[in-house]
């Protein structure tokens, strides 16, 4: 059996399991949560927050020294940023018409006193910005932050091209540890299956239906708007003569790891690993822009805070202006890039996007009551858009001859024009 269908099934199992505790067993999720589901759940994600460091920096020294010249690092940074900017506000635009079409905050009866002061308050613009620079490399590796990281391994690599030579004992260490690394983060997904079930479960089980039922409609409304812009993406492949269902079932491990623990950290191992081995990317772009866009992209966190906004405004029968408008959707698309790959981190940011319109922060702790329901599908779109990004840029770097392995034939993932 593949790891994609191993990872499903760990994932409907939990799914399934989760719903009969919370129905049948109620009296014990408790404890069964406490000393089976969450420790297993824990150790999984530790163990994948285990190889995440060593992979990223690895990954982006060994493949930013794969490329030429410093324009072309240049070229495919701005390129990169072109996507997700133009991707982002496509997300942006789908949530906020979702919103504006299904009227969420207008079906809920009786939520509206709800308690303020919460959500924390989200990084500002330029704090954020300053933050990228590290003041400890060392630190950067200890806390995980993935854009300090990043910073730190693209001074590294200026210091390799200009060191030459001398260089070249610490880059053979570099490629030796992120080989080592490789095979550790396939040790680690044989047990995605169990960690996977354990997480959805837990989730399942301890949160319960009833608030599920008052916030329906802003719970489908969301998911609506996520399964909608992962259709975009699809289009947009195909566009480009892309295979979406090669990408899809490329990318499955990644995506049942994304959806079962709401973390797309936790994802990215699994992401490089299937765009390397099992999509056949270019090893200088899945080691540079998959990495950039687990820091960066976030379509999830876009579509969330412009749906959540409007919710909010609908809520307490707040008329939005122009210029209110334009605050969510400028402050949106800024908070997507600063949003931590971490499960809730959205929620934390959403008092940035309700401050900046002068919206009622109270909203928070009403949604944060499905947070975690929803995370699942909003890492999935963190995922999606961040692969599909790094596929479209690997297609724009005029890479058309890689095989499509799912079917053992010379046929190439980047379809034939004439079958389109």
């Amino acid at each position: 059996m593949k790891l994609s269908t191993k990872i499903t099934v760990g994932l409907v199992s939990g799914i399934i399991f989760g719903i009969i505790l919370n129905i049948f067993l109620p009296q014990a999720v408790a404890q069964l949560n406490e000393y089976v589901l969450s420790p297993i759940g824990k150790v999984f994600l530790n163990l994948i927050q285990f190889v995440v460091v060593p992979i990223v920096f690895t990954s982006l020294i060994v493949g930013f020294s794969s490329i030429d010249n410093s324009e072309k690092v240049g070229r495919l940074t701005g390129k990169l940023l072109f996507l997700y900017i133009s991707t982002s506000i496509l997300a942006l635009v789908i949530g906020y018409i979702t919103a504006s079409v299904l009227k969420p905050g207008n079906m809920v009866d009786g939520l509206v006193e709800v308690a303020a002061g919460e959500a924390k308050e989200g990084q500002g613009i330029l704090e954020w910005l300053i933050s990228i620079v590290p003041t400890n490399p060392f630190e950067a590796f200890a806390t995980g932050n993935l854009l300090q990281i990043i910073f730190t391994a693209i001074i590294v690599v200026f210091g390799i091209r200009m060191a030459g030579s001398h260089a070249k004992p610490f880059l053979l260490f570099v490629e030796s540890v992120h080989a080592i690394v490789e095979k550790i983060t396939m040790l680690v997904l044989k047990l995605s299956p169990i960690g996977v079930f354990a997480l959805i479960s837990s989730v399942i089980a301890t949160q319960g239906f009833d608030i599920v039922q008052k916030l329906f409609v802003y719970i489908l409304g969301l998911i609506l708007a996520l399964t909608l812009m992962a259709i975009a993406y699809f289009i947009i492949l195909s566009f480009l003569h892309v295979s979406p269902k090669h990408f899809w079932k490329s990318f499955q491990p990644t995506f049942g790891i994304a959806f079962g623990t709401a973390s797309s950290n936790a994802a990215l191992p699994v992401a490089i690993e299937n765009s390397k081995k099992e999509f056949k990317m270019r090893e200088e772009i899945a080691g540079f822009a998959i990495p950039l866009g687990t820091a960066l992209k976030r379509d999830g966190a876009c579509i969330l805070q412009t749906f959540n906004a409007l919710f909010v405004a609908q809520l307490f029968n707040i008329q939005l202006s122009g210029a209110q408008i334009l605050a969510i959707i400028v402050s949106a698309l800024v908070v997507s890039f600063s949003t931590a790959g971490v499960p809730g981190a959205g929620i934390i940011m959403m008092s940035t996007v309700l401050a900046a319109a002068n919206l009622p922060l109270a909203g928070i702790a009403l949604v944060a009551g499905v947070d975690r329901l929803t995370d699942g599908f909003r890492t999935l779109l963190n995922v999606f858009g961040n692969t599909a990004n790094a596929v479209i840029l690997d297609k724009w770097e005029g890479n058309s001859s890689i095989t499509d392995m799912k079917v053992h034939s010379s046929e190439p993932v980047y379809a034939d024009t004439k079958r389109l």
